[in-house]
């Protein structure tokens, strides 16, 4: 095994920045401070941090860990266990049809930063051609808007008919929406040449896309601060309801945001482990990232709330009337928030520049993870790494056209509520299954002694083998209670098949009884270990001076 062309991050920096990149996205803006306020306010913290701690953080250690000592995607690294390698093709089917549905989203700020350069904003009003009978703008009689159920704002007309000619549903996908289709091909476009020198561009790019939004989100928090109604909405997003606290869906719920947002089981933290340096100690980053994620997510929801009191001030209703998640809230209710405001046009480009920021480094590491797969499994592929991106790029824009058809925004609907569900906790415990249960706590222990020259404290093997499964079990249970009607489950279990399928597959080609090739196809490949022949050598040195069986247990203390 060699293969001295892998790539490598140029500074630690570039990674935290590039795994800060790929956790902080627009979920953070349009999906948790929802949840937060939706689930108690404030008293939403204590399941949210708590699951941070017990859950997210052992995951995404155990996901860098593995990836910086195999340096491999989130196929390979599964060679330390290749019956459960089919986790690595799930979590790569699960990438795929996030980018087919995410890239079409990306196109939408685009459009709004194009019509974002119009004054007054075309959606202030319900005065163009596009309106219908039912507009209703709501500062002029919110009592309409707070009472009735048969209207509709300009924002949403917009949104809706403007610029999606959304159909009525599922069924009808309609004709291709021309203006999102060319956006989504610049965004793609976009994408392609900031990835095409894989981690030595993405490396440099995140710097500025990483960077970015926290500026705008500061200014936008300073702007939303000093509006009327501010504090009002704040209130309501962080005054605690502790009843809440007995509710099993609020920590279902909170569970749920850490997966959605941290990225553990997506294998993008996995690949951007392996371009680390082999000895990196990586426990720090694992930690900081985590930690910084939520307070992104925390600080969003201080920027959106204040700005929702605001409206909801303006409209004379409460602000659970105007508070939404999802795309109702960027796309909606945000531009009726902007369109309030003094210098309207500046707050608008503003933030949807911010939102696609936000989504398009997400999109870098998610479609690099999808290529570093590949790579590692067909490592003389890497001799032309740029044409496979291109082909990957292509490939994947052809594959998101339908999502920019009039039905395009009900498919994005279906693929986002359902598509990791059941596959994130699935890969997730496959990860753990293959590290902790198969290739065990102690062999572990010295590869990560070995990698980092510190040993491995229990806590982590603690939680690894007790606490995290159970929580996987718990969510994954709680979560398809969600799925609805036939499509969900398809798009649910679509990825997850490729687990079964594989092990059948190894089981099949396997010699000797059925516990037999269990047994056999459960030990690491060959191919599991360090990719560097030099440190390779070493790391089977140190296996064979620590031997695995007199390990004492104060190694991993």
């Amino acid at each position: 095994m060699s293969d001295a062309t892998h790539e490598r991050w140029a500074s630690q920096a570039e990674y935290l920045l590039s795994c800060l990149g790929y956790a902080v996205g627009i979920g953070n803006i349009w999906r948790f401070p929802y949840l937060c306020y939706r689930n108690g306010g404030g008293a939403f913290l204590v399941p949210y941090f708590l699951t941070l701690i017990v859950c997210g953080i052992p995951l995404v250690y155990l996901e860098t860990l593995l990836g910086q000592f195999s340096n491999a995607g989130c196929i390979s690294v599964f060679n330390i266990n290749p019956l459960l390698k089919g986790a690595g093709y799930a979590a790569v089917m699960l990438n795929v049809i996030a980018v087919i549905y995410f890239s079409s989203i990306m196109a939408y700020p685009i459009l709004y930063i194009y019509h974002s350069f119009s004054s007054p904003l075309p959606w202030q009003t319900c005065s163009n051609s596009w309106n219908t009978d039912k507009c209703t703008e709501i500062t002029v009689n919110s009592s309409l808007f707070m009472n009735s159920t048969s209207i509709t704002t300009p924002e949403d007309e917009f949104f809706h008919i403007r610029l999606l000619h959304m159909s009525s549903g599922l069924s009808q996908i309609g004709g291709i929406v021309w203006p999102v289709f060319w956006c989504n091909f610049i965004s793609w476009v976009l994408i392609y040449l900031c990835i095409c020198n894989g981690v030595k561009s993405v490396g440099k790019i995140v710097y500025f896309t990483v960077i970015f939004p926290y500026v705008v989100l500061t200014a936008l928090f300073i702007r939303g601060i000093t509006l009327p109604g501010s504090w009002q909405g704040i209130l309501y997003f962080v005054l605690p309801d502790w009843k809440q606290l007995l509710n099993p869906k609020v920590w279902a719920d909170a569970a749920t945001q850490i997966f959605y947002s941290l990225g553990p089981g997506w294998g993008g933290l996995v690949s951007m482990a392996s371009f680390n340096k082999f000895h990196y100690n990586n426990l720090r980053s694992s930690i900081i990232i985590p930690l910084v994620n939520s307070g992104t997510s925390i600080w969003a929801g201080f920027v959106v709330f204040s700005v929702l009191g605001f409206v909801a001030e303006r409209a004379g209703v409460p602000v659970g009337r105007v508070a939404t998640a999802g795309p109702g809230l960027a796309f909606v209710t945000y531009p009726a928030a902007v369109s309030m405001m003094p210098a309207p046009n500046f707050w608008a480009i503003t933030f949807f520049v911010m939102l696609f920021f936000l989504g398009i480094d997400s999109m870098f590491v998610t479609i690099e993870s999808v290529i570093a797969g590949v790579l590692d499994e067909f490592p003389q592929l890497r001799r032309r790494k740029r044409f496979i991106t291109l082909m990957t790029c292509l490939c994947l824009f052809c594959l998101s056209i339908i999502c920019n058809t009039e039905g395009g925004l009900h498919i994005i609907t279906l693929l986002d509520g359902h598509v990791a569900i059941a596959a994130v906790p699935v890969v997730c415990g496959m990860e753990i299954l293959g590290t902790v249960y198969t290739y065990g706590p102690r062999k572990f222990s010295i590869d990560v002694l070995f990698m980092t020259g510190k040993p491995l404290m229990r806590f982590w093997l603690i939680m690894w083998r007790y606490i995290v499964p159970v929580l996987l079990v718990i969510i994954t249970i709680y979560s398809l209670r969600e799925v609805n009607g036939i499509p969900g489950w398809i798009v649910a279990f679509i990825s997850v098949i490729c687990v079964p399928i594989h092990a059948a597959k190894v089981l099949l080609r396997g010699k000797g009884n059925f516990i037999k090739r269990i047994r056999d196809s459960c030990k690491p490949s060959k191919n599991w270990g360090p990719v560097e022949p030099v440190i390779r050598e070493q790391w089977k040195a140190f296996q064979n001076l620590h031997n695995v069986s007199d390990i004492p247990l104060n190694v991993t203390k």
